[in-house]
């Protein structure tokens, strides 16, 4: 006899109370597209600071930086997809305000597969001949034991903490995408110490395979620490096919001087930043 799983769920605050300052965490999704955003609101609301934050990244990196919550980024880029550099991540670096660790999009995932594998690195010859090398002082190369090619050693890019956002996950942490693309959030998933999935609905485990392939369950229950269930989670990056990128409010928070953005939508909990998202999209 087997003895069922205990329930994974818990709420955005109570994976924030479980961080700590100068931790390394991994945010999954690509640029403005299924970013865990209610947990990243979360971490707005917290203390935390002094945060290395990696990720392909897009408003998640924003925020956090905006916030003074970022303390490192280590990324391939920062962009909004139809806006193509981040706004608050752009400022930051013109001020210096954040540490900035830069590799090209297949560095970045070779350092994600270093991690998961829990390998020192990963050697590509992803970066040799351009500036990455140049702008990545730390990176070192190494030869092929197996005819003496140069290749590029990318380090793994470990982490205490990941979180993700998937479409559906039953409450054990096994967890579904149902869009167009996983985004790398396995490997983060594996890559990590411990993984945080947020889900726009939390749903029995039959139900994961009802209308979805079996492809479909990307991140197993073994890799998942906690599960919040966060309806419009993702907002305002896509979570398709629940719901595209929010254009309009995507253009307001690129436009909006941050201390009015933060009192206006950041102030109250995430409830509240939902009936303001409504409010304003009429």
């Amino acid at each position: 006899m087997t003895t069922p799983t205990a329930s994974k769920v818990m709420t955005a605050d109570e994976v924030v109370a479980r961080l700590a300052d100068g931790m390394r965490i991994g945010i999954g999704g690509w640029g403005s597209r299924r970013k865990p955003m209610a947990l990243v609101r979360a971490i707005l609301r917290s203390p935390l600071k002094d945060l290395t934050i990696i990720s392909y990244g897009g408003a998640d990196v924003g925020l956090l930086c905006a916030a003074g919550k970022a303390r490192k980024v280590v990324a391939p880029f920062a962009t909004l997809d139809s806006i193509p550099l981040e706004p608050h991540f752009r400022r930051a670096r013109q001020e210096g305000a954040v540490e900035f660790v830069e590799y090209d999009e297949g560095m970045f995932m070779f350092g994600l597969l270093a991690a998961a594998h829990r390998l020192p690195f990963l050697p590509t010859p992803a970066g040799l001949g351009s500036d990455v090398m140049r702008v990545a002082p730390g990176l070192k190369t190494v030869r092929s034991p197996y005819g003496g090619e140069e290749l590029v050693a990318v380090p793994a890019l470990e982490m205490d903490v990941a979180l993700v956002h998937l479409n559906r996950a039953d409450a054990r942490g096994n967890a579904q995408y149902l869009g167009p693309d996983p985004y790398f959030d396995d490997l983060y998933a594996k890559a990590a110490a411990r993984c945080f999935v947020s889900c726009e609905r939390v749903v029995e485990p039959a139900e994961l395979l009802k209308d979805a392939p079996v492809q479909s369950l990307l991140i197993s229950r073994s890799f998942v620490t906690g599960v919040v269930e966060t309806p419009n989670g993702a907002h305002f990056t896509t979570c398709e096919p629940d719901y595209g990128r929010d254009e309009a409010f995507q253009r307001l928070y690129a436009t909006t001087p941050w201390p009015e953005f933060r009192e206006r939508f950041l102030s109250g909990g995430e409830a509240d930043y939902q009936d303001e998202v409504r409010r304003v999209q009429g």
